[in-house]
């Protein structure tokens, strides 16, 4: 009876529930029919299985349709250009025209006949010294060779139509020859006593005021007399570039001071190596058409020391290194539809700014990963963005 009883009130709650398939677990456990609780945990498992395999196949058909999360990445082509390299030192501004300007005889600085600034051609009197007579003496001097140029030439006419004696044409020759030598000799120590312009120049400094007691030797230069036309920067060369600067190399020189710059090339080497720091000199001539450079002028130098007309160059960001010192970049490779990032360990070369030269390992139309270089790995599928210009 009690069994019936049992049966019937598990008979109840199923229809309660509208059904075996909706029977709640807390029902089945508060009855407490272990037979009809496992008949439920299977129906539940087969079910559980059921939609983890339609969840599956969802997965599979979504994964097919959407794009794979690949790291993007962009690339340039490798490509073959002209490399100039440059090598880059510092020197001063020079001029072999800037001189001192001292007098070759003592006395009273008499007049001085420029001013500071002012451009002057070469021979140009610059200032008188007080000559102490010598004018004077020259200007008699003169009359007496000019009398003896007289009695010569009269000596000379008689004695060629044989008139009068040899001795006395002999002695008005030796008398006139004397006298010119005298003047001569008393023109050259009276041109001591003014001072010209050794070559055409600016003065750059008038030292000694007029009425100075000046005399040759240091400590009595009257002026300083500049020549800008004909300048030049002077920079040592360390040696190890001793065949690579040469005669005619291309130079870019830059004048901070200015903020100009000009290119030029290399007028000269030196041909003596400086055992103090192991360099040798180099003359650059630089135009100065308008003035504004001046000695001493510090300038930056860029010479041309190495040129590629088929080199190579990528940027030095996308550039790696091994643990075995190896420097290495990574290219874009096709591989069955699809992108794959490759290895390619490189030989280098020289460096000029943010750029370097590939020697070997890196074959010209080779797609190197230029932005993502440092974030793939070797094998790693990825997607190129774009394909970019380095220049």
């Amino acid at each position: 009876m009690k069994k019936l009883l049992y049966l019937l009130t598990i008979s109840l709650l199923v229809i309660a529930c509208g059904g075996g398939e909706n029977i709640s677990v807390e029902n089945l456990i508060e009855a407490g029919d272990m037979k009809a609780i496992k008949e439920h945990k299977k129906t539940l498992t087969e079910k559980q299985k059921e939609l983890n395999q339609q969840i599956g196949l969802l997965d599979s058909v979504i994964g097919s349709k959407e794009d794979k999360k690949l790291p993007l990445v962009t690339t340039f082509q490798a490509k073959e250009e002209n490399f100039d390299h440059y090598l880059e030192l510092q020197g001063d501004v020079m001029t072999k025209q800037n001189v001192l300007i001292y007098p070759e005889m003592a006395g009273t600085l008499l007049r001085v006949h420029v001013k500071e600034g002012q451009n002057v051609r070469k021979g140009q009197l610059l200032a008188s010294i007080d000559d102490g007579g010598m004018g004077s003496q020259l200007a008699q001097l003169q009359t007496q060779e000019a009398l003896a140029k007289t009695t010569f030439e009269r000596q000379k006419r008689l004695w060629d139509q044989k008139i009068g004696s040899e001795i006395q044409y002999l002695n008005a020759k030796a008398n006139y020859e004397g006298m010119s030598n005298s003047v001569k000799q008393l023109q050259s120590q009276l041109g001591k006593s003014t001072i010209r312009a050794p070559f055409s120049g600016i003065i750059d400094d008038v030292i000694k005021d007029q009425g100075t007691v000046v005399s040759p030797g240091p400590g009595s230069e009257v002026f300083r007399i500049v020549n800008l036309t004909d300048m030049y920067v002077d920079v040592d060369i360390p040696e190890s570039y001793l065949g690579n600067v040469t005669k005619g190399k291309e130079v870019k020189v830059y004048f901070p001071a200015l903020g100009d710059s000009v290119v030029t090339k290399v007028r000269q080497t030196g041909n003596f190596i400086n055992p103090g720091n192991r360099s040798f000199t180099a003359e650059i001539p630089v135009s100065n058409k308008s003035g504004a450079i001046k000695p001493n002028l510090i300038a930056k130098v860029q010479i041309n020391d190495y040129t590629n007309a088929s080199a190579i160059l990528i940027p030095q960001s996308v550039v790696s290194e091994n643990a075995a010192g190896e420097q290495y970049v990574y290219i874009a490779e096709p591989d069955n539809n699809i992108t794959i990032a490759k290895k390619s360990v490189i030989t280098t070369g020289k460096t000029q700014g943010d750029f370097v030269e590939v020697l070997s390992g890196l074959p010209v139309g080779s797609e190197v990963i230029l932005e993502g270089a440092r974030s793939v790995r070797e094998d790693q599928e990825i997607k190129v963005k774009a394909s970019t210009k380095t220049e």
